[in-house]
Parts: C-alpha cells; sequence; structure tokens
C-alpha cells in the first residue's frame, strides 16, 4: 500500500472520531449546565474555557473571539470554518481524505461520509443547532456510529482497514483522556460532596456513552477512582483509554506482521510500553499521582505513538529516486489492474 493512501485512510477515520467526540464535549458540557443555572459568568468561563484548552486551540480561540461564553464556544468548535479542529472542519477534512482513496473505501462508506457533510454544509444543520442543539449532537454522533459500522461491515480486512482502525482508536483514546480531564478540573467550582458534583461525575460518563456500563459494575456509586478508573483502565469497556490502546496495539501489529512482545518500529514499541503501563496500574495509584498528571502523560504517550507511527508509515526521506520509484509503483498498480488513490 502507498504510503499517501495509508496516511488518508488514517486520517479519514481520526476526523471522524474527533467530530464526534467534540460532539460529546460540547453536548455533556450544555447538558450539565442545566442543573447549575445559577453559577456566575467567571464560574460558567471555567467550564467552557478548558474545552477550548483540551483541544490545543486557546490562541486560535482568543484571536477569533477572546471571552469563553457558551455562544464563542460552541461556534468556535461546532461552525468556525477558521478553526481545523471544530465539527465542521474536521468532517470536510474526513470527507477530502476519503475522496482520495475512493477506491480503497465502499460505496456505503463514501456515501454516509458525503451525507453528513453535505448536511453541516446546509442551512438545516445550522436550523436544527438553533432549534434543538440536544438533536444536533445526536445527529452528529449516530452519523459517526453508523459509519463505523458500515466501515466494520464493508471494508475488506487489509493493510487499509488497520490504518483506519489505528486512527480511530489512537483519536479516542486520546479524547477519552481529555474528557475525563476538562470535566475533572472543572469539579472544582462544584465543592467536594455537593450534588453537582454527583451531576459532574455522571455527566463525565454519559459523555463517553459508559453510564449505563458504569452502573451494571458499580451501581450508582459515583467515587472519582472509580470513575477515573473505568475510563481509564477497563479492558472491557470499548471507549476506555486502555480498551483503545489495546486495540492500536493489535492494528498496528498486523500492518507489521510482527507477534505481541516485540516491535520492529518506535510506534509498536511506544504503544506496547503504554499497554504494560496501563494493564499494571489500579485506581488509587492514578488518584494518588493526581488525575490531571496522569492524563497528561497519557497525552503525551499517545502523541508520540502518533508521531512514530507517521515516522515509520508515512514519512518519506527524499531521495533523488524517489519520483522514479513512485512512477515505478503505480506502472505496477496500473498493471495488476488496481485504480490508484489521489495524493
Amino acid at each position: 500500500m502507498l504510503s499517501r493512501v495509508a496516511n488518508s485512510l488514517y486520517w479519514m477515520s481520526r476526523y471522524v472520531e474527533r467530530a464526534e467526540n467534540t460532539a460529546r464535549m460540547v453536548d455533556v458540557n450544555l447538558q450539565l449546565l442545566l442543573d447549575v443555572r445559577d453559577l456566575e459568568d467567571a464560574s460558567l468561563e471555567g467550564y467552557w474555557g478548558p474545552i477550548v484548552q483540551s483541544m490545543g486551540d486557546h490562541e486560535l480561540f482568543q484571536a477569533l473571539h477572546g471571552k469563553a461564553t457558551g455562544r464563542t464556544v460552541t461556534e468556535f468548535l461546532v461552525f468556525q470554518e477558521e478553526n481545523p479542529n471544530s465539527i465542521l472542519s474536521t468532517i470536510t477534512q474526513g470527507r477530502e481524505n476519503a475522496r482520495t482513496v475512493r477506491d480503497q473505501i465502499t460505496v456505503e462508506v463514501w456515501e454516509e461520509l458525503n451525507r453528513l457533510y453535505l448536511f453541516l454544509h446546509s442551512g438545516d444543520a445550522r436550523a436544527l443547532w438553533l432549534s434543538s442543539p440536544y438533536d444536533f449532537f445526536q445527529r452528529i454522533k449516530r452519523s459517526s456510529l453508523l459509519l463505523q459500522g458500515i466501515t466494520d461491515t464493508t471494508v475488506v480486512r487489509n493493510e487499509g482497514w488497520y490504518f483506519i482502525v489505528a486512527g480511530r482508536q489512537l483519536e479516542r483514546a486520546d479524547k477519552t483522556s481529555r474528557l475525563l480531564d476538562i470535566r475533572h478540573g472543572s469539579l472544582a467550582l462544584l465543592g467536594q460532596g455537593s450534588q453537582r458534583e454527583a451531576l459532574a461525575w455522571s455527566a463525565i460518563l454519559r459523555s463517553c456513552s459508559a453510564w449505563d456500563a458504569y452502573k451494571a459494575l458499580r451501581g450508582a456509586d459515583l467515587q472519582p477512582g472509580m470513575v477515573a478508573e473505568f475510563l481509564l483502565l477497563s479492558e472491557d469497556f470499548p471507549r476506555s483509554v486502555r480498551f483503545c490502546v489495546h486495540q492500536l496495539d493489535r492494528a498496528l501489529r498486523r500492518i507489521s506482521g510482527v507477534p505481541e512482545g516485540r516491535f520492529t518500529n518506535d510506534a509498536e514499541r511506544l504503544c506496547g510500553r503504554l499497554l504494560a503501563e496501563l494493564r499494571f496500574s489500579t485506581g488509587a495509584e492514578i488518584m494518588e499521582q493526581g488525575l490531571h498528571a496522569t492524563v497528561d502523560d497519557i497525552q503525551l504517550q499517545l502523541n508520540a505513538i502518533g508521531a512514530a507511527l507517521f515516522q515509520s508509515y508515512i514519512a518519506q526521506p527524499f531521495s533523488p529516486h524517489a519520483e522514479d520509484e513512485i512512477r515505478q509503483q503505480e506502472e505496477q498498480q496500473q498493471q495488476l489492474g488496481r485504480p490508484m488513490g489521489s495524493p
């Protein structure tokens, strides 16, 4: 598989997952604030500001809007074309990556992604957002989940498939940790042991679609350590960081063919190391170290895995013969009767 095709499949998957998780962040924040109506403006900014910071777009937000309010943050994260991480921008970028590799994905995947793209660029999206933000975000999440289901049931399990899985699981692990971190950071505004604190922890679980799974395991006991342990260390819940890193590790090894316990590149080495740390950690250790510090460390390791994956499979060192090599690959693809993906 050409590196540019792998790159497009990987980022198509990451962008769709990013859009879904951004929808989760904003939706849950809006739902949570319905239960805390008496907060002052300064406190409200404490709820909205961390979301922008968690996305790494604080400077851009300040340049475009300045003050973090419900209106400015939601506009920035949902429809702002200048923000590369807004829902509109990520779906647009995901669709563009899909367009360049139409021969590597199925018609069903392309049609659903294109349908979501056209909806977000239509007046209907803005109208639905204004009339019912909850329904708007539900539509984004359902479309993303539908895309994942279609991909799982129609795409051949080849190298391209495993790059799709790698992109999805890396993005999901990162965003689950960020969701936990930003919501935990806002708990200082509520006070320990308050009813609002319980609402905030339940909101953390709901943002990851983990409320029912958590209740089945722990009941209604919303202890911070248990919630953090569930979202970071559960080996069975599909959106936990450990589960995602495990799936990422499997995908990387299927791409290279190396068995578990060994590695052939830095991406596999770093992913295996993080997975081992998560397997042998406990909720008590996380809370003792500090949840924010733990999540920061996880995010740094996930970023390192993403960079190593790019260096291992996507980045190609320049050589005077690089253009000839690409041309030979294209000719070989044409001789085999397989159409090429666009760069």
